[in-house]
């Protein structure tokens, strides 16, 4: 991965609807730009708070993505990933055009109730091999 292509996923490692994420981010992303770690890790913690992020601060129902040093959260993470992967999901930019508040406010509404819909894990996800190396320990 080079330096422009440095981007780290920081997603709950006990939701499935965040699972489910990760394993769609890996199935559209072929030229493997993004990387993962779960926000339960200390390697997440570490990594979060040298990015200024404090541990108070830290939620599990968001997700964190790491870009070239800059941290992006909730609806501008999900964009930002969503610009790295091939078909039509880069096309989702356009949301920036809504104001931040409604954007969060969305993603709020679905992370509220991700448990209930989606379930949780007892365990982190777990990679195969072939994926292995995308996640950060």
């Amino acid at each position: 991965m080079t330096e422009s292509q440095s981007y780290l996923v920081v997603f709950d490692g006990i939701c499935n609807l965040c699972h489910g994420a990760v394993s769609f981010i890996i199935a559209h992303d072929p030229n493997a730009v993004c990387q993962f770690v779960a926000l339960q890790s200390p390697t997440a913690q570490t990594l979060l708070a040298k990015a200024s992020i404090s541990q108070a601060a830290m939620q599990a129902d968001t997700v964190y993505l790491i870009k070239n040093g800059e941290v992006f959260i909730k609806s501008e993470a999900a964009i930002e990933i969503a610009q790295s992967l091939t078909g039509c999901w880069p096309w989702l930019r356009f949301f920036r055009w809504l104001p931040l508040g409604v954007r969060d406010g969305c993603y709020d509404l679905i992370v509220r109730y991700r448990y209930r819909l989606f379930g949780q894990r007892p365990l982190c996800l777990l990679p195969d091999d072939e994926t292995k190396s995308r996640f950060v320990k």
